[in-house]
């Protein structure tokens, strides 16, 4: 175990925004064991205070999944990969056509535009701060958008996802990690959470067999299956547990300190 890359929302954060007291350990005790750690979320740069308010971490973390490397410390981007404005507003016009009902909004380098209607009831308040506007409004010519949404309030985000992803297969990948809700993820083609966390690794000279990860959402599922040890949550998605191979204990049970625990067990670390 030469790094660690886990997950945020689901698999340490749970729906209070809080990490458990025994995950802040766990990962505490890995950095003191020279394990190098990434965090690989689908959340944008502005949303990572919890990886410092509860973790202190000051690293990389890789985000929107995968189209964006970050480095808290200095509070910067490190890279970028960004679907064209032409391919958003084509996927666009595509998923109307299958969902007239869809509503869309935009992750950009810059900030986040939504639809009228995109926000639901109860929504997150972290997007209170936006103004709904039509995306032709508001996206420049410049904007670089590395995470494309779309949301649908009928039926399930698997069933979106088997609808919308072949369809738009040539301009953007889909993938989802919202448990009850229908919203769909788009990016760059060829661009996930394995893809850049494999370059970051290569980066430090590790390998993929050396790397222990954590997710629970399909977002996750091809992370879990490059990491030479992907560990889906018992309490997460299907298709990402058959992808992972491997379970760690349901979220509630603090299932990614269980594992690191006796991981760090085997390197002759034992957490008081």
């Amino acid at each position: 175990m030469r790094l660690v890359a886990s997950d945020i929302d689901g698999t340490i954060l749970g729906h209070d925004g809080q990490i458990s007291d025994r995950t802040v350990r766990a990962f505490h005790a890995c950095r003191e064991a020279g394990v190098e750690l990434v965090f690989v979320t689908g959340r944008p740069p502005r949303w990572l205070h919890p990886l410092q308010d509860r973790l202190g971490h000051t690293g990389t973390v890789i985000c929107s999944n995968g189209a964006v490397v970050w480095d808290l410390e200095a509070d910067r981007m490190v890279s970028a990969r960004a679907l064209e404005l032409d391919a958003v507003f084509e996927a666009r016009r595509i998923i109307q056509r299958l969902r007239p009902s869809a509503l869309f909004a935009a992750e950009t380098l810059t900030g986040f535009h939504l639809e009228p209607g995109f926000l639901g009831t109860g929504s997150s308040g972290l997007l209170a701060e936006f103004t709904p506007a039509p995306l032709q409004d508001t996206l420049r010519p410049d904007d670089a958008v590395v995470k494309f949404l779309a949301v649908v309030r009928e039926g399930t985000a698997d069933e979106f996802l088997a609808e919308v992803s072949p369809a738009v297969a040539h301009l953007a990948a889909a993938t989802h990690s919202a448990p009850n809700l229908a919203l769909l993820e788009l990016s760059l083609p060829g661009v996930n959470k394995a893809v850049t966390l494999a370059d970051y690794a290569a980066s430090l000279g590790v390998q993929a067999e050396d790397v222990v990860a954590f997710g629970d959402m399909p977002n996750d599922i091809e992370m879990l299956r490059w990491a030479g040890h992907g560990y889906a949550m018992a309490s997460g998605h299907p298709e990402a547990i058959r992808a992972a191979g491997r379970q760690a204990p349901h979220f509630d049970d603090d299932g990614v300190a269980q594992v690191l625990e006796a991981k760090l067990a085997e390197l002759g670390v034992r957490l008081p």
